[in-house]
């Protein structure tokens, strides 16, 4: 997905898209490739009359009378077709230098090394007094050349003449470079986008051993990595256009220089992995000069030169989160909430003024504790609903008690379940009266689950199971179970599978072993089912058709735990980075970065369903990073402990390193890490099988 999400934002990305392709970018990029001179002034002259630079100026001041995030949108679509010569830096310009004319090419020198040299009419440059002057372009000697990026000139500058310099007020460098990247991360996002789809397609098309290449699996999940740093980009890229407000005054500062640390954390280094995977999908031909994508990695390397050292900003990032600060994100609702929350507001401060023992029920009740689910055990409630209902419980401080299991089992029961199973067996789960297992997978039947061998035999009133059942958690103390077996053998595997209601207290012939795992705890469970009987009425839907049900169900448990808190680990790396090395708090930093990046997927997720979209990309991805950050963020916490881990040390020390082992589990259960690469890749990007 783009860096928009409102309607209005995706309408402005495509068609500045479709504009910027009849600039022929790429191609006049690779005709310029010995010209050291080029100024690419058609393009520009063509920008100018589009006024893209200057989309977020004030219109009293001759501009657009946009947002960032609208300059940030305009400037992603640009670098998708490779938008030649000066843009970027006008559009810096545009944010921080007040009175410039419209058709001024300011020429930035963020570094020793200044961009768009050529065709600037200005150059923005330090000066004696530590701060920052504008001077025209006969008060500097210029030269340039053609480096790593074709589509852009570099070059170097020495200042003839100091009195023709305009002092640019309240400019700092801090803030040059926060707006600086602000907009470069737009860009990187166009480039990591481009590469995504440009690597999809040829992988849809290009055929070898008789099969398309999007077919192979290392294909496949190399497409999906290349989707999780794509959508990681691009959430980082929009969260800091969104907190840059254009008016210094409406700005908070800390926010946005977090957000700009997250961003040259995690965006700049990922264009260039993202370019370089692309390149690798393409094979040989993704090698020759005559691909257009080596000028994409190009730029996403010229891009991470300019602005992108992810190591300095991880570790101001460190030093921002142990002082307090974390991101913190503001939905906008545009009113829509103003009829419902005063009354939600009372209804969760009612809740709220009783005994804690009592405010489970007054949650079903209520419908507050599954608000998405169907009256009468839930509230039907729409995207806003439910964003108010969170908002104010996070307000009065209060927590939904959690429903686990149940959180998968009941949906499929009210999806698919008869009138009296929805009555016997809903609100008591709610209420904890009832609590589930799930019997669903066995020791050969795991990502596989359809080759599942357990048994169901028809007798007369109901079936007889038998099997093996594995990683079944809580099923020692759980009241039921929900689980599958194969009613019909003669049918492919998908096929003859029934989905029951396995009654665990009062069963008899069903044995629960405990299964330690690596932790040297047990919390699963092996399950074997000695002919136990399961009457017709605990069948849920129709016999044979229980894979269905099955999917409803996994749907169910993937977000449950894509919604889980994922930052469990990287806030316990900022507690322990106080005393750490330098290089352990830039590791802690790319923690925090990765941490914040799933968060901000979730916000998108949100967005979208608020704004009345299908579900995008985001949910699938966070998944997948929300799980890398928790491994990934766990080890570290072990490694900041250093050799402490090898005694029978102290409690905090023994908890860290039981999370570190429990978190490997993270990256199997729910669906692996590389199955689900294969759905990202089949469904979300529709490679073939």
């Amino acid at each position: 997905m783009s860096i928009g999400i409102s309607d209005e934002h995706v309408e402005l990305a495509a068609s500045l898209r479709k504009w910027a392709a009849d600039l022929r970018g790429r191609e006049l990029a690779r005709q310029a490739e010995t010209d050291a001179d080029a100024t690419f002034g058609d393009v520009w002259a063509a920008s100018l009359e589009m006024g893209i630079a200057t989309i977020a100026v004030p219109e009293g001041a001759g501009g657009g009378g946009g947002t960032v995030l609208d300059l940030a949108v305009a400037l992603e679509a640009c670098a998708h077709e490779l938008v030649p010569g000066p843009l970027l830096g006008p559009a810096v310009a545009s944010l921080v230098v007040p009175d410039l004319p419209a058709d001024a090419v300011v020429a930035v020198g963020l570094t020793d090394v200044v961009w768009d040299v050529p065709s600037a009419t200005h150059f923005l440059l330090t000066d004696p007094s530590g701060g920052w002057s504008l001077y025209p372009r006969d008060a500097v000697e210029a030269s340039s050349s053609v480096g790593l990026d074709l589509s852009r000139r570099y070059g170097s500058v020495r200042v003839v003449d100091r009195a023709a310099g305009v002092a640019v007020p309240d400019l700092t460098d801090g803030l040059l470079r926060r707006t600086t990247v602000t907009l470069a991360a737009a860009e990187a996002a166009g480039v990591a986008r481009w590469c995504l789809a440009t690597a999809v397609e040829y992988a849809k098309v290009r055929e070898q051993f008789g099969q398309k290449i999007g077919a192979f699996q290392a294909i496949k999940h190399l497409c999906a990595e290349m989707l999780e740093t794509a959508e990681a980009v691009t959430a980082a890229a929009w969260d800091v256009a969104c907190v840059c407000a254009a008016d210094p005054e409406e700005r908070d500062d800390e926010q946005w220089a977090f957000a700009v640390d997250v961003a040259a954390a995690v965006v700049f280094d990922g264009a260039v992995e993202v370019a370089k995977s692309c390149i690798q999908v393409l094979g040989g031909i993704g090698f020759t000069f005559e691909h257009d994508a080596h000028l994409y990695l190009r730029r996403a390397l010229g891009l991470r030169a300019l602005v992108g050292d992810s190591d300095a900003a991880a570790e101001r990032l460190t030093a921002a989160a142990v002082a307090g600060t974390r991101r913190r994100v503001h939905l906008d609702l545009d009113g829509r909430d103003e009829a419902i929350r005063d009354e939600i507001r009372a209804t969760v401060e009612r809740i709220a003024a009783l005994p804690a023992d009592e405010r489970r029920a007054a949650f079903v009740e209520t419908g507050y504790l599954t608000p998405h689910w169907p009256s009468p055990y839930g509230l039907g409630a729409d995207a806003v609903t439910q964003v108010v209902l969170d908002q104010e419980l996070a307000r009065a401080e209060l927590t939904r008690p959690d429903i686990v299991i149940a959180g998968w089992a009941v949906p499929t029961i009210l999806e698919h379940g008869t009138d009296a199973q929805r009555e016997r067996f809903v609100r008591p789960s709610l209420l904890a009266d009832i609590t589930w297992c799930q019997l669903f997978s066995e020791p050969g039947a795991g990502s596989d689950l359809a080759s599942l061998r357990t048994k169901a035999t028809k007798v007369d009133g109901g079936w007889r199971l038998t099997g093996q059942k594995v990683w079944n958690s809580v099923a020692e103390r759980a009241d039921w179970g929900i689980c599958l077996a194969r009613t019909n053998p003669d049918v492919p595997k998908h096929k003859g599978i029934s989905y029951f209601l396995v009654d665990m207290k009062n069963s008899d012939g069903i044995d629960v072993r405990p299964l330690r795992e690596i932790t040297g705890k047990a919390l699963f469970n092996e399950v074997f089912l000695d002919d136990v009987f399961v009457p017709d009425d605990l069948v849920v839907g129709e016999v044979d058709d229980g894979w269905k049900l099955a999917r409803t169900t996994l749907a169910n448990e993937r977000v449950a735990m894509a919604t889980a808190r994922l930052s469990k680990s990287t806030e316990r790396a900022i507690e322990l980075a106080t005393g750490a090395s330098a290089a352990q708090r830039v590791a802690v930093g790319h923690s925090i970065a990765l941490a914040t990046v799933c968060a901000l997927l979730g916000v998108r997720g949100t967005m979208r369903s608020l704004a009345g979209q299908g579900p995008g990309a985001e949910s699938s991805v966070a998944k997948l990073l929300g799980v890398r950050n928790r491994q990934d963020g766990a080890e570290l916490v072990v490694a900041l402990h250093g050799d402490a881990v090898l005694l029978d040390a102290a409690d905090d020390v023994r908890a860290d390193v039981w999370e570190m082992l429990n978190t490997r589990c993270l990256s199997i259960a729910g669906g692996t890490t590389q199955i689900l690469r294969n759905v990202a890749g089949e469904r979300i990007l529709g490679l073939p099988r």
